[in-house]
């Protein structure tokens, strides 16, 4: 068994588990939502409803799975002779990626990744929420 093919099994292992997170976490996420379940992060955004926690609760699972596939992307294509084309691929195939775990997070959280939390005492404000 030689280099390259071990990497090629790694990432599809790695590609099979980012499918298998977002699978497993939309099967879990159903009986948390029904049952309440707010992730610490969405304390402070008031009641939730059960398709707004399954949402919530969907997105991080779909977050978690795209950065595997991503990981999986990136050995494959940094550990198996890298060309020009590959690397392009990946850049292209990175960007997109980051793209929709940018936009799952604004859905998720109400604000982008790099804003701070609110207060843990008070809440949204009004003008926050208009904000995000």
């Amino acid at each position: 068994m030689d280099f390259q093919h071990i990497i090629e099994t790694v990432g599809r292992y790695m590609d099979f588990a980012g499918v298998a997170v977002m699978v497993l976490g939309a099967l879990v996420s159903i009986p948390m939502a029904l049952r309440g379940y707010r992730p610490k992060r969405a304390a402070g955004l008031g009641e939730l409803s059960v398709y707004r926690a399954y949402r919530q609760l969907l997105g991080r699972s779909i977050l978690l799975g795209l950065e595997l596939l991503v990981a999986a992307d990136i050995i494959r294509t940094v550990a198996v002779t890298p060309t020009f084309e590959s690397v392009g691929v990946l850049a292209i195939i990175v960007a997109i990626r980051t793209f929709l775990s940018f936009s799952l997070e604004l859905e998720i959280t109400g604000r982008w990744p790099w804003q701070k939390e609110p207060a843990s005492g008070g809440g949204v404000t009004a003008q926050q929420g208009n904000r995000a």
